[in-house]
């Protein structure tokens, strides 16, 4: 079952395009520590929104908690249950869904809505808010995980550069990026209801792990991501495909904290803590 999706939406097509799951593998050691930050434990029901193949809602299901993880891109909900067929666990299965529109979700049947680097991305941001704060019960929270426009870190930096190589986006376009700014923020769930002193937002890290040179998950990022594929395919036809990968050759090798052999790559992202009277 699916939610609020159409066969023709954008989102949907750019994230089945590629093939997030190569790219969370990096993530899995900070997905499992952001959820130990957020206390989840047995009897609590989660909504992980824009929640990938489960970087964040495995690691929930498997301290208790009763998860739903739900994400646009079929190939990502498949992959989901599948790594929790794997684990074994009974209580976390992924659904197909719009977080701009969550028709299907019941008022407040969650105690946490947790969505980070996920729901950023959706169409409609006010919709968003809204949605999230009507799935959340009362005396619940909602954290979301976005990445910050103009930040020097890894993730920011990737999106800017990408958009310098990418046609403008359609008239009414709305950058996801605009997640990272406090102010706009508090604007959309102050307007969903949401008392503004109940909403905090601090800068927070995440990091990206792996094994091999920090040249190998570029390589990841250009094949199976899909705004840095749409990049590269948009430069291909301008004769600067070369300068893009050069750009961010710089950008990964100068982020790596990992040295010559290993990826530990910091990518700093704005926290935010919405409690829900």
């Amino acid at each position: 079952m699916s939610i609020g999706i159409t066969p023709s939406n954008p989102n949907k097509m750019l994230w089945e395009k590629g093939d997030f799951t190569r790219i969370a593998q990096s993530m899995r050691e900070s997905g499992a520590a952001l959820v130990d930050s957020l206390g989840v434990g047995p009897a609590m029901d989660v909504l992980d929104l824009g929640c990938g193949d489960g970087t964040t809602a495995l690691p929930a299901a498997q301290r208790g908690a009763n998860v739903l993880g739900v994400d646009i891109a079929e190939n990502l909900v498949a992959a989901g249950n599948a790594r929790a067929t794997a684990a074994g666990l009974t209580n976390l299965r992924f659904q197909q869904g719009d977080a701009s529109d969550l028709r299907g979700l019941a008022d407040e049947s969650f105690d946490l809505v947790v969505s980070i680097f996920g729901a950023m991305f959706a169409p409609r941001p006010m919709d968003v808010a809204k949605e999230m704060t009507r799935v959340t019960r009362n005396g619940g929270r909602i954290v979301m995980g976005n990445w910050i426009p103009g930040d020097p870190t890894l993730v920011a930096q990737i999106l800017k550069t990408s958009a310098a190589y990418t046609p403008p986006p359609p008239e009414g376009f709305v950058s996801p990026m605009t997640w990272g700014s406090e102010e706009i923020v508090r604007e959309r769930f102050v307007a969903a209801g949401v008392p503004v002193e109940n909403i905090t937002c601090e800068r927070a890290t995440y990091v990206f792990r792996r094994k091999g040179p920090p040249l190998e998950l570029l390589h990841t990022f250009k094949d199976y991501y899909g705004p840095t594929m749409n990049a590269f395919e948009a430069a291909e036809k301008d004769d600067r495909a070369d300068a893009l990968e050069a750009e961010l050759a710089r950008l990964f090798i100068a982020s790596n904290r990992g040295g010559e052999t290993d990826t530990e790559i910091p990518a700093t992202f704005l926290k935010v803590i919405v409690l829900k009277a």
